[in-house]
């Protein structure tokens, strides 16, 4: 079940007023249960020091922790499950190695990866970008509100927007079907995060139980 509406992915370069595991904790503090770890440039040691230390945080906190892509990261720190993307090892043959007890996120562009993604056994999907993002930019034009409202249409499976997601547009994605938001910058770079982290959970819906 996926009992978060939030999901921080991590990017210890924009963590501007703290230091890396003070902004993810400060986050928690605010009251994100879901924390994807995605640090690409990190050699494998230091990607598992790195795991070990945020699993810790968030076993504190109750949240759930997933590494992107690293299906070997994720067992050997014991995290929760694993984020995907498009050069990652298949949905299905990362659910052969974790089985049914961890969660799979993957990250979906358009309604084939997401059709696709839910048919090989993912438990949700971030779909982006939805907005423009300095990130996604080398990647082409916004996917927009009209595909991320088909794609919550078309699968049983939760759908996160992430790409350009603020306080100002929240209420337009879950308008749209979303079940949450998925996000860099607002809070990992914010001078406050546990506030910010705060204000934008208070503008999703309760989850239903």
């Amino acid at each position: 079940m996926i009992d978060f509406n939030l999901y921080l992915i991590t990017d210890r370069k924009q963590a501007r007023a703290f230091n890396f595991l003070e902004a993810i904790e400060k986050a928690l503090v605010g009251g994100v249960r879901a924390v994807q770890l995605r640090e690409k440039d990190l050699s494998s040691r230091s990607l598992y020091d790195t795991a070990l230390a945020v699993r810790s945080l968030t076993s504190l906190y109750g949240a759930k922790l997933l590494i992107n892509d690293r299906v070997d990261i994720a067992l050997a720190a014991d995290a929760d499950g694993v984020h995907l993307g498009g050069e990652s090892m298949p949905v299905s043959a990362a659910r052969k190695i974790l089985g049914s007890g961890k969660l799979i996120g993957a990250s979906c562009h358009d309604r084939s990866n997401a059709l696709s993604a839910e048919k090989e056994g993912a438990d949700f999907i971030t779909f982006s970008p939805v907005y423009y993002t300095p990130s996604k930019a080398p990647y082409g034009e916004p996917v927009g509100i009209a595909a991320l409202a088909d794609a919550a249409r078309l699968l049983h499976i939760p759908v996160f927007a992430l790409g350009g997601i603020k306080r100002e547009n929240v209420r337009e994605v879950i308008a749209a079907g979303a079940q949450g938001i998925a996000l860099i910058s607002a809070v990992i770079a914010a001078h406050d995060p546990a506030r910010e982290a705060a204000e934008l959970l208070s503008l999703l819906p309760d989850l239903k139980q």
